[in-house]
């Protein structure tokens, strides 16, 4: 059984390093706006289940004597993304309403417009992708917020257990 003081110093661990994992989002959200012609956005964002495994790791060996069981190893990474996922939110909220001024649209039309001609060319009708992006158009700065943070929690959903398996260590016999 876990006790009150084990999970305070779970959360206050994940809460430390879900804080990381959004600047690290950031700079990966400012490298896919700033830097379209370069994967250092994309790679960043990709690199996010192994910083939380080297994460999980260094909680494991540093605060739990390097044990760690599969249960708790999966809230430890869950908790990650949670807090991750609601800072991130905070910031792109920040930025899709104050600094953004349509640039993100910009962009989103711009990559539709380029795909455009290969579904065309698959004989895809191309009318599904306009309508698509008619619809982000249509939102808010809160519904496109909502909208990733509620990504971001589902994908956290799905590799936590992934995480959990690598990262946890039994105790030695």
């Amino acid at each position: 059984m876990v006790s009150a003081q084990a999970l305070v110093q779970l959360k206050a661990f994940a809460r430390q390093d879900g804080a990381i994992l959004a600047a690290v989002w950031f700079v990966s959200m400012w490298c896919m706006f700033k830097w379209t012609e370069t994967s250092w956005g994309p790679l960043l964002m990709l690199s996010t289940p192994f910083f939380i495994t080297w994460r999980l790791q260094s909680f494991r060996n540093k605060a739990l004597d390097g044990v760690i069981s599969f249960r708790r190893a999966i809230a430890y990474s869950c908790y990650v993304f949670f807090y991750a996922s609601l800072l991130f939110a905070l910031g792109q909220y920040l930025y899709f309403a104050y600094l953004d001024k349509g640039a993100f649209l910009d962009t989103l039309t711009e990559s539709v417009n380029l795909i455009k001609p290969l579904y065309k060319s698959q004989g895809i009708s191309a009318t599904d992708l306009d309508t698509a992006l008619k619809a982000v158009k249509m939102m808010k700065p809160i519904d496109l917020v909502f909208t990733f943070m509620m990504n971001n929690l589902f994908i956290g959903a799905i590799v936590s257990p992934l995480i959990a398996l690598i990262g946890k260590k039994s105790k030695r016999v």
